[in-house]
């Protein structure tokens, strides 16, 4: 099953695909997950992740699927590759694609678009003149639309992303939200806003944000002028690269992905059906 979207930027992939892992694992299923890995530096594909996997080598996306959901991730730019080695190493019953929707060379059986509600399909024009990568109308050929942050006239379902609380880079000591007044932020994501208005939405105030580029390379001096008299947040994703040089002040923000909709339950038993007896 392929997990894409539309438009470019950020809609909240890799939160769904945690999501799913875990809801298909509920069901029985063996489930493994394969990723072209944007952003890692690897010279060898394929290339299996792991927790323990270096982010800078295979990807930032990879190594926070793998460490959330311990189920078996590949990387390789030729998808077809990274689903046969999958199988050469483990079992698995359903295999998820993180992106791919425009890979037509990969079959699938199951087709979810995941589209960023505020943003929706924007001005409906394909790039340059617009963030469509195809026509909207290619909608209608999928099977479940979920969209991130509220409803909208494509909704299958409404995805939430929930903070938990903040994790220590350092120390791992986690700490309420709203035991935070003041901090910087920084994020290198595909919609940093979205992860800015989050925590203001928990009431800290921001004195400093700064947007990277998706997938971005951290490096220690990349911190170096912000301050460190007081915490600097970023998201869960940046994290995994960032802990070689990471410092006291440095907390991540966790997300629990909740999937709302009539609809939904009849998606996993699609998926679990497809799958035949075994997943019985």
């Amino acid at each position: 099953m392929v997990v894409g979207n539309l438009s470019v930027g950020g809609n909240g992939k890799t939160p769904a695909v945690i999501w799913l892992v875990e809801e298909l694992r509920k069901c029985g299923l063996n489930v493994g997950v394969i990723s072209r890995g944007y952003g890692s530096q690897t010279k060898t594909y394929p290339l299996l992740v792991t927790p323990a996997s270096d982010p800078v080598q295979a990807g930032d996306e990879p190594v926070l699927i793998a460490t959330r959901t311990q189920a078996p991730v590949c990387i390789s730019p030729n998808r077809q590759q990274a689903i046969e080695c999958l199988l050469q190493h483990t079992p698995c019953d359903v295999i998820i694609s993180d992106d791919g929707l425009q890979h037509y060379k990969l079959q699938r059986d199951v087709e979810i678009v995941i589209m960023d509600a505020q943003r929706g399909l924007g001005n409906g024009f394909l790039l340059p003149a617009g963030p469509l990568r195809e026509l909207p109308s290619r909608l209608q050929s999928v099977d479940f639309i979920i969209t991130n942050g509220a409803e909208n006239q494509y909704s299958d379902a409404v995805m939430l992303l929930k903070p938990q609380y903040a994790v220590n880079l350092v120390t791992k000591a986690q700490r309420p939200l709203n035991e935070f007044n003041h901090a910087t932020a920084i994020a290198g994501i595909g919609n940093p806003p979205r992860f800015f208005a989050m925590l203001e939405q928990q009431g800290i105030t921001l004195s400093e944000t700064q947007a990277f580029q998706d997938h971005q390379a951290f490096t220690a001096s990349l911190f170096d002028k912000f301050d460190k008299n007081q915490p600097l947040f970023m998201t869960e994703k940046d994290a995994v690269k960032c802990l070689a040089f990471a410092q006291e002040n440095w907390w991540y923000v966790p997300v629990t992905t909740e999937i709302q909709g009539a609809k939904t339950q009849q998606l996993i038993q699609k998926i679990v059906q497809k799958c035949g007896p075994k997943s019985k």
